[in-house]
């Protein structure tokens, strides 16, 4: 049987994070949701992506008889035995109408689809439908990243570290409370810290580098390569992608992968996305003075929207970058490649694209970005390709409606 994982409307809800990539390739806990399925599956499955994500990730080949699994859902028992009984051309949904497993031929497909899910698609396919309310997580919002990352980091650690031993804290100057709840891969170098997993469960990756004087307390996901400040205060329920530099105060935050928050400053309850750069001592607001439910910015809408949580700091689209002391207000969206700096507060909604700060700003030209991205994505040994390229190029293009000032210039 092949696997498929697909998207549904929360792809457009989780903006500016879906501009660049799926949601199945973004990263709650150790694992990203598309590595989380191939654990559970002992699978590598196939993938769809929205219109010009397709080509780097994923239109699926296949023909035949295909189950197909909405990403942003976290497997469980019950879930799973839902994809292993599911019969041909039904599907399951909940009350909500979002579907979790459907079981049919790509074939059935309309020509017109864009690689999203949408109720309409499924009217169009005409299959079973049956309504079943399964209790798991799932990623809609931007803040649901930072909010069940520590579920996230829970249940990935049961999966990556079943029936392996972990390598253990060497150094004799580092101190580990709660050793147990620790597991360490190998290649991890580690001087004179504070380890404390009384809290919750600390997972460090292979190659890890962990310099004197850090604190980790409560659950963590460090994944391989990651690299952490002398003197940092990491506060529990964060988890840091591949070949992150992470240093100063951050407490409940997500950073994707290769982006660097690596010198003094606070973030918290904050999530950034890959190739994002915070200058030395930008801080983050959480929590409005009067404890107010924090408003963010909804791209479906076009205005901001209640999340229904007190604390929700800075959400950070793809190659996005500040300067240093920057200030960000409380519930601030920043988008795609985005450059911020200058003094005061920037506004709580930074479209794509933005060069500038609180005295204003201008468009972060194709040909600077692409300059950029290719200089900072080498020294990781990544090569910036065409397909990224055009990624950002689209991106571009259709987030230009969010930029006032160009259209002041037409």
């Amino acid at each position: 049987m092949h696997y498929i994982l697909f998207e549904d409307q929360s792809h457009f809800d989780l903006r500016p994070f879906t501009f660049t990539r799926p949601i199945f390739q973004r990263r709650a806990g150790i694992l990203t949701s598309y590595d989380r399925w191939k654990y559970v599956l002992d699978k590598i499955p196939q993938t769809v992506a929205y219109d010009y994500l397709a080509d780097r990730y994923g239109s699926p080949s296949l023909t035949g008889d295909c189950i197909w699994i909405n990403g942003k859902f976290c497997p469980n028992e019950e879930l799973l035995r839902l994809i292993q009984s599911i019969e041909p051309e039904t599907y399951y949904t909940n009350e909500q109408g979002e579907v979790y497993v459907a079981r049919f031929n790509p074939s059935l497909l309309p020509v017109s689809f864009d690689g999203v899910f949408r109720k309409e698609t499924w009217e169009i396919l005409e299959l079973k439908m049956q309504e079943i309310n399964i209790e798991t997580k799932a990623i809609r919002y931007p803040y649901d990243i930072f909010q069940l990352n520590r579920h996230f980091i829970h249940y990935d650690f049961a999966l990556v570290t079943a029936n392996r031993k972990s390598e253990g804290v060497k150094d004799p100057y580092t101190r580990v409370y709660g050793k147990d709840n620790l597991f360490v891969e190998e290649g991890v170098d580690m001087k004179a810290a504070i380890i404390n997993a009384e809290d919750g469960l600390v997972y460090i990756g292979k190659n890890v580098k962990i310099q004197e004087g850090a604190i980790v307390h409560g659950s963590h996901a460090l994944c391989h390569n990651v690299t952490v400040s002398m003197g940092a205060k990491l506060r529990g329920d964060s988890a840091f992608g591949p070949y992150v530099k992470i240093g100063g105060e951050v407490g409940n935050s997500v950073l994707m992968g290769y982006s660097n928050k690596g010198h003094d400053g606070y973030l918290g309850n904050s999530v950034l996305g890959y190739w994002c750069n915070l200058g030395a001592d930008t801080n983050t607001s959480n929590l409005k003075n009067n404890y107010a439910s924090v408003r963010l910015w909804h791209y479906p809408t076009g205005r901001f929207r209640d999340t229904g949580t007190q604390f929700c700091g800075l959400m950070m689209g793809d190659h996005s970058k500040c300067g240093i002391n920057t200030m960000f207000n409380t519930g601030t969206v920043v988008g795609v490649s985005a450059n911020v700096f200058g003094g005061g507060y920037p506004r709580n909604f930074i479209p794509s694209f933005s060069w500038g700060g609180s005295a204003g700003y201008t468009t972060y030209r194709m040909r600077k970005v692409c300059e950029v991205a290719e200089k900072v994505m080498i020294r990781r040994k990544v090569v910036f390709d065409e397909q990224e390229r055009n990624i950002l190029q689209t991106v571009f293009d259709r987030t230009a409606q969010y930029r006032p000032w160009d259209r002041k210039k037409k």
